[in-house]
């Protein structure tokens, strides 16, 4: 505990700016304001809706609005408002668990009976935490498997994912992007993101038919495929869609990949996630010489009478969160979300996992005038001010997780993200920390930015109706800028 206090007092010391009562009045000089006007003006041009709003971290005084009391689409800013509310309501301690279960006696190494797997909403079962081994986690299952000697289970393997709903995707998010990796389905038990990934590579000379493959190699599509192989690189283009129908997945493969291509890889999403999960790791228990002889079952039905505990999986918040934040991965940010109904609510849902989150907004003192739809931001239906934001980001700095809080951010030059070039070159490297969101016509910056003068800030850059994504980010980068000059 006097460890957790020290890394939060820590914390306050290296961003807090001087003590005082007339901070804010001391920083409203015209230089300061000048300043950031001629930069929100240039924004206005590529951004027509646009919200600002500034806060000095320490007296919590505005030091500067533009229509910061007007609602707009947040876009991956709300990830904020969920890893905040998952934090303080379920803390940096907590980890989300799957437990594998048998029933049956063991018998020179035959298993008499069924394997079970309780999802507990980890998304954090794929290769990104095992150097890129896909089966790295089923791995050490195996080993638990067999060090209570088993050898082959002669029974079924049943998935239980009841810890969540049956609804994998939002309502709000658009059709025609299910298959891509940021409207993965989410479930209670999901493998690999809930996603495939498909590498397309040359064959041979031109005219070749290309070759598909699948990362990992499981039976999850039929691969329909006309891709062939072209001498030209100019004239290099591929196209990959899945299409469900009647239980069967395709795979849609077409188009031309360059001779000299080591392999045009793509993220596709799987329509069933449990089915998926139970293939995976039906295959990695074979690879570690542990057959499943049974079939594929899923149940609502929680583990009764007659199971017994074999292992239990575990990952922890903070890595889940930062993975929300700085890699802006959606799926992670909504199991966290339904991991919020499911814990606080008894139900993991999309409902659920909201009315958790404006419970913790309530006693923020944000109450009302805004919405929230989703956990990631992909749904237009997420609507906050940039008041509402700062002040979020305020409580959260003097939280006491805020520590914690802040780390799961990117910061600016951070090495290895989309952060690394923006405003890498000092004195603006690692004086921001703030999370980004793009949609179509929508481009958000919200964060902490420490000053030349020592003073931190929070600040929220919400621009909405864009002409050009990448204009309004510059835009934003030059407010950044501005504040931290004259700040």
């Amino acid at each position: 505990m006097l460890r957790h206090r020290a890394i939060c007092i820590l914390t306050v010391l290296l961003f807090a700016g001087p003590a005082g009562g007339q901070v804010a009045d001391e920083i409203r000089t015209p230089q300061f304001r000048a300043a950031v006007n001629a930069e929100v003006s240039a924004a206005r041009r590529v951004a027509p809706q646009l919200g600002v709003h500034i806060v000095e971290i320490e007296s919590g005084e505005t030091v500067y609005s533009f229509n910061s009391e007007t609602r707009r689409i947040l876009a991956s800013n709300t990830k904020i408002v969920t890893s905040a509310a998952a934090l303080d309501r379920l803390g940096p301690g907590f980890h989300f668990e799957t437990e594998i279960l048998i029933r049956g006696e063991v018998v020179g190494g035959v298993l008499a009976g069924d394997l079970a797997v309780v999802g507990g909403g980890d998304p954090n079962l794929s290769g990104r935490h095992y150097f890129g081994d896909s089966y790295g986690a089923f791995r050490e299952w195996a080993a638990a498997l067999r060090e209570h000697g088993i050898r082959r289970v002669d029974g079924d393997l049943i998935l239980i994912p009841s810890l969540f709903d049956d609804q994998l995707v939002h309502p709000d998010w658009p059709r025609d992007q299910l298959t891509r990796w940021y409207e993965a389905p989410v479930s209670a038990l999901s493998f690999n993101d809930n996603c495939v990934l498909v590498k397309v590579s040359p064959n041979g000379s031109s005219g070749g038919a290309a070759v598909v493959e699948t990362v990992p190699p499981l039976p999850v599509f039929t691969i329909e495929s006309t891709a062939v192989t072209t001498s030209r690189a100019r004239s290099q283009w591929l196209r990959i869609d899945r299409h469900a129908k009647n239980g069967s997945e395709r795979l849609i493969v077409g188009g031309r990949v360059y001779r000299r291509t080591e392999s045009y890889d793509q993220w596709v999403t799987v329509v069933d996630p449990v089915r998926y999960f139970g293939s995976a790791l039906r295959a990695a228990l074979a690879e570690e010489g542990i057959s499943v002889e049974g079939s594929l079952r899923q149940s609502k039905a929680s583990a009764g009478v007659g199971w017994r505990p074999v292992h239990t999986h575990t990952s922890d918040l903070l890595t889940t969160l930062e993975i929300v934040n700085k890699r802006s991965q959606n799926f992670y940010a909504e199991a966290v979300l339904k991991i919020l109904g499911a814990r606080l609510c008894g139900d993991g849902s999309w409902p659920g996992g909201i009315r958790a989150v404006e419970e913790f907004l309530a006693g923020v003192g944000i109450a009302d005038g805004y919405r929230l739809a989703d956990g990631s931001g992909m749904s237009r239906n997420n609507l906050f001010t940039p008041t509402q934001l700062t002040s979020l980001l305020r409580h959260m700095f003097f939280h006491r997780w805020g520590s914690e809080f802040l780390k799961t951010f990117p910061y600016s030059g951070e090495v290895g993200l989309k952060w690394a070039r923006r405003l890498a070159q000092p004195p603006y490297l690692g004086n921001v920390i703030a999370k980004t969101g793009s949609l179509n016509g929508v481009s958000t910056l919200s964060g902490y930015a420490k000053a030349s003068s020592g003073r931190v800030y929070a600040f929220s850059i919400l621009c909405n109706s864009t002409r050009a994504n990448w204009r309004a980010e510059k835009a934003q980068n030059q407010i950044v800028r501005a504040l931290i000059d004259h700040g």
